[in-house]
């Protein structure tokens, strides 16, 4: 786990970071978490971040919370299925959503609900408030690209793209994150998501997969340009 000198993190980040030591087998079947205010300290947190990760990966069957005991580990790992997670880097995972979010887009379309749509509505009017708090951006990004492939009802699809979100806990990502994430940039990634959102509503796959794929054109150039610095 980070220490104390880790940058501020949000609930996603420590989420995926807790994941990614059960994934390892660093936290095993059955082992105790630190409590909340020691996971506080040492990702640098408030404790109500803290609790919002753990009930995420509660959600997500990682961990069980039992109130007055404490939160256990409850998923085993399968080593093979994360060692690809475990190794990417920040232009490789640019490179798989290429390949799959145009397409989750087109589903969306086909099979996504007034629910689904009033979620990502609700993400996107989050984000716009965030356009100088590049930590909860960046959180509610995840929390918006998840939505996303939620509504396509395609499980498959969806567990791939919670692996691709835990390589945002690597320490590469963060960094990039840091220099990439400036409020002009993310201003820019709020009006593709709107765009994104409007396509899908109106019923258009197409005009959704290609403003998608600008969407991480854009983010990727970012990641190029931090990589030379």
């Amino acid at each position: 786990m980070p220490n104390s000198s880790t940058p501020r993190m949000g609930a996603a980040d420590i989420a995926a970071l807790v994941r990614r030591d059960i994934s390892k087998g660093i936290l095993q079947l059955h082992d105790r978490l630190p409590p909340e205010r020691v996971l506080a300290e040492t990702y640098g947190a408030a404790r109500g971040t803290v609790r919002k990760a753990l009930m995420r990966l509660e959600e997500e069957g990682y961990v069980e919370i039992q109130p007055g005991s404490g939160t256990y580990v409850v998923h085993k790992p399968e080593f093979g299925a994360t060692d690809a997670v475990e190794n990417a880097n920040p232009l490789e995972l640019m490179d798989t959503r290429f390949a799959l979010e145009p397409h989750i887009c087109r589903l969306a379309v086909l099979h996504g609900r007034h629910a689904d749509f009033d979620r990502m509505e609700n993400l996107c009017a989050r984000m716009e408030t965030l356009v100088d708090d590049p930590v909860s951006f960046s959180e509610a990004d995840t929390e918006f690209h998840r939505a996303l492939a939620e509504s396509t009802r395609n499980g498959l699809l969806i567990w791939i793209i919670d692996q691709i979100a835990n390589v945002r806990s690597q320490d590469d990502w963060t960094r990039m994150r840091h220099l990439t994430l400036n409020s002009p940039t993310i201003a820019t990634y709020n009006s593709q998501h709107r765009q994104i959102l409007n396509a899908i509503r109106t019923r258009e796959p197409e005009r959704a997969a290609n403003v998608m794929k600008e969407h991480l054109e854009t983010a990727r150039l970012s990641l190029t340009r931090a990589a030379e610095t």
